[in-house]
């Protein structure tokens, strides 16, 4: 009976292919709009995550200050880490994979007849591992390097096109302010971070050549501090905050002179609120799928009115009105599921596009594209159900008379 009754569906779809191609249209805009829309914003969620894992494995950045600030600024007028700051850390704070103080400056490099402004950042080589940063060429700066504060640096990959091209300028000279450096290493390129910078325009240098030589000062803006696996990070900013209130003598009453900013909590906040706008606009769109519903029960109410007289004959040679209610019933189904399908195949296409323009990775989600799939098929029966009830229900007389 049923695959009889989806044949007969499928007659009358072909007979008016044209009407049917509209009917169908509202059905398709909304899915392939609520699939594009929820694809696109599973990239933008996983680019983001990304980005931020980019910055360093259970990375902790500890400032002074209320806020996060740009390089080189002053803390709001809090006083700046000293060295002995980050020892206690060390000694005292327990599942550290790295432990890095770091100082950064704006600064303008000279190589040859170019010249770049840049970050300079001074620190140790546990900074390359809080980071996550790899070296493409060249080498880490030795324990030699690091207690003298001997002129060299590793550069990022922006520094070295800007300077050099497309060479590998290992030992090559670098002016950085009003010093000559040696390029020991390059760094591997990272692209842009969650706050939108260039990671790999910047340029690192030991922490006390940075100290001597541009800031004058020993002082340290930045720790950074990285978790083994499997450590806490909440557990470690508790113990670092709870420490430096007691070196910091910050009294029980008085808020923090300096910040412990966690990145996995970057992560969470900026994917949790790109999901939100996520569903909002999938919200939006789905609106086209009401729209396109009503299209189908007003389409299918005409078609039962162009059919009375093929109805009345059905019921008059002993067709059951549960018959005809699935005739109609699936037709109206059969519709919404065939726009439903060429929505998905549409919104593939489309979000494979999108995601090359938009520079985000393609993320795949077949719950959102099943879940469509269904709702089309679930509309067809909601709205076809008008429609089809009131085939079922015509008077066969009365239907053997409709011209």
């Amino acid at each position: 009976m049923w695959w009889n009754t989806w044949l007969l569906a499928l007659r009358e779809i072909r007979r008016n292919l044209m009407r049917s191609l509209l009917t169908m249209l509202g059905i398709v805009i909304g899915v392939a709009a609520v699939v594009t829309m929820v694809t696109l914003g599973n990239g933008a969620t996983r680019s983001v995550s990304d980005q931020v894992s980019s910055l360093g494995s259970n990375l902790l950045m500890v400032r002074p200050g209320q806020r996060m600030m740009g390089p080189g600024s002053g803390g709001g007028g809090a006083p700046p880490f000293r060295q002995a700051d980050v020892d206690a850390i060390g000694n005292q704070i327990g599942g550290l994979a790295a432990l890095a103080p770091a100082v950064s400056r704006s600064v303008t490099v000279v190589a040859g007849a170019r010249n770049w402004s840049t970050a300079a950042t001074g620190s140790t080589n546990d900074y390359f591992t809080a980071g996550n940063w790899t070296l493409s060429a060249g080498r880490l700066f030795t324990d030699g390097e690091l207690k003298a504060g001997s002129a060299v640096c590793i550069i990022g990959d922006r520094v070295r096109r800007e300077l050099f091209g497309s060479q590998r300028p290992l030992d090559a000279s670098l002016r950085v302010h009003n010093f000559s450096c040696r390029i020991v290493g390059l760094l591997t390129p990272k692209g842009q971070g969650a706050m939108g910078n260039d990671q790999d325009d910047t340029v690192v240098l030991p922490l006390r050549t940075v100290q001597r030589r541009i800031t004058g000062r020993t002082d340290i803006s930045t720790i950074l501090l990285s978790a083994r696996d499997g450590v806490s990070t909440d557990k470690v900013k508790t113990q670092v905050e709870q420490l430096l209130r007691e070196r910091r003598h910050i009294g029980d009453a008085e808020d923090d002179n300096f910040n412990v900013l966690d990145t996995r909590q970057i992560a969470e906040t900026l994917s949790g609120t790109v999901r939100v706008m996520t569903l909002l606009l999938g919200a939006v769109a789905a609106v086209s799928l009401l729209v396109g519903g009503i299209g189908i029960m007003n389409i299918m109410l005409v078609s039962v009115t162009e059919r009375t007289r093929e109805i009345g004959i059905r019921l008059a040679v002993g067709a059951l009105e549960r018959e005809v209610l699935a005739q109609f019933l699936v037709e109206a189904v059969t519709l919404s599921a065939l726009g439903g399908l060429i929505g998905i195949v549409l919104a593939t296409a489309a979000s494979v596009a999108l995601s090359q323009l938009m520079g985000l990775p393609y993320a795949f989600d077949a719950q959102i594209n099943l879940l469509s799939f269904g709702f089309s098929a679930l509309i067809g029966v909601v709205f076809g159900y008008v429609p089809a009830r009131r085939a079922a229900r015509l008077d066969p007389i009365q239907a053997l008379r409709h011209e």
